[in-house]
């Protein structure tokens, strides 16, 4: 008989084991969006979203892997793991139980704009891409907080994209990229200036309560530089919130992340898994990408199975690329921050319709 697997949430990773799944289990997959709208590239999804929504905007049906799979477009409001049901609330307010034997929690967090637990459909996400673009193609200046890739990222394509505006990012460290290999750092940095963007290092903006908006300026600095007086402030200051507030609070670490095993199940939940940025499997909680997607599903079909199950190995440094793919290819970084460049042809024929669409997500429709 087989079994019901329900994965509480349709991201990037709940997408990639969704579709190793659904020929085996049957797959109830939940999501607040009715379709993958990725929290990657940000830079790109800002300043090209156009671009950006080819590749990171995908309904669910055109994913060949879940032809299978049933798909609920609704909220999560409560889990009874002992009952083994998650409930749901759709858009009119209804309110449904889905039943599991195996539950994997993909939901991801909260951080900013461009990632939030809010239901909407396609065309929603599609007005909010054509207003936030609207919204930063008017300002003259434009200052982005944080020094992470997505802060970056977003610096360096609107600095490209709008060569004539002003781009300030403003980071409170003495290097940008935390965490990145020293050479990482500094090719980046060098990029970000032969693009025009002015790198403000030691500055500590002051957060305002309403950061997960674009908003406007000035920005305070509580190391006492003088405000920045700009017209549009993109905060991406890492302040990551999980999805959690549906799940019982005993499975949840004091920042209220999901605790996992090394193989990605719950301490005391058989038949309970959680991968991607809400999972608690490191710092970094780095199963968002570095195949956690794969491995979870392998795992699930292992248990069901009664195989043994693969434990999942966090990199001990960041590395991939930074500023995403560009009209001239897309550049990576080597753990070792060596750059490894792909041309332009290659982005699209061979990266994204070979290796991701085909591969990762085992078929896409055009």
């Amino acid at each position: 008989m087989r079994k019901r697997v329900v994965i509480a949430g349709l991201g990037d990773s709940g997408i990639l084991a969704a579709v190793r799944l659904a020929r085996h289990a049957d797959v109830v997959g939940i999501s607040v969006k009715d379709g993958l709208v990725s929290g990657q590239e940000l830079g790109m999804r800002v300043s090209r979203p156009h671009d950006w929504a080819r590749d990171y905007f995908i309904g669910f049906r055109r994913f060949r892997g879940l032809d299978p799979a049933r798909i609920v477009h609704g909220a999560l409001t409560g889990a009874d793991l002992d009952a083994r049901t998650v409930t749901v609330v759709a858009a009119d307010g209804t309110e449904t139980i889905e039943p599991f034997d195996v539950l994997l929690i993909s939901t991801g967090t909260t951080n900013g704009f461009w990632r939030r637990p809010t239901l909407q459909t396609a065309d929603d996400v599609a007005a909010e891409l054509r207003d936030t673009h609207e919204r930063l193609a008017g300002a003259r200046r434009v200052a982005v907080v944080g020094g992470g890739a997505t802060a970056v990222s977003s610096a360096g394509n609107l600095a490209r994209t709008w060569p004539d505006k002003l781009i300030d990012l403003y980071f409170p460290g003495a290097q940008i990229l935390p965490g990145y290999h020293s050479g990482t750092q500094v090719r980046v940095a060098q990029r970000l200036a032969e693009l025009g963007v002015r790198l403000q290092l030691g500055h500590r903006a002051v957060l305002p309560p309403d950061r997960d908006e674009i908003t406007t300026g000035p920005i305070e600095f509580s190391t006492g530089q003088p405000d920045a007086d700009v017209d549009a402030v993109l905060w991406a200051v890492g302040r990551v919130r999980p999805n959690t507030a549906w799940l019982p609070s005993e499975i949840l670490d004091d920042d209220g992340f999901v605790t996992v095993t090394p193989e990605l199940a719950v301490p005391g939940h058989p038949g309970v898994f959680a991968v991607g940025d809400v999972a608690a499997t490191d710092p970094l909680r780095t199963s968002a990408r570095n195949g956690g997607g794969a491995l979870v599903a392998r795992n699930i079909l292992a248990q069901l199975k009664s195989g043994k199950l693969r434990r999942y190995r966090p990199p001990s440094v960041r590395w991939g690329s930074v500023l995403g793919p560009q009209p001239d290819g897309l550049e990576v970084f080597t753990p070792w921050g060596q750059a490894v460049r792909f041309p332009a042809w290659t982005v699209d024929r061979v990266l994204q319709r070979f290796v991701v669409r085909r591969q990762l997500y085992r078929g896409v429709r055009d």
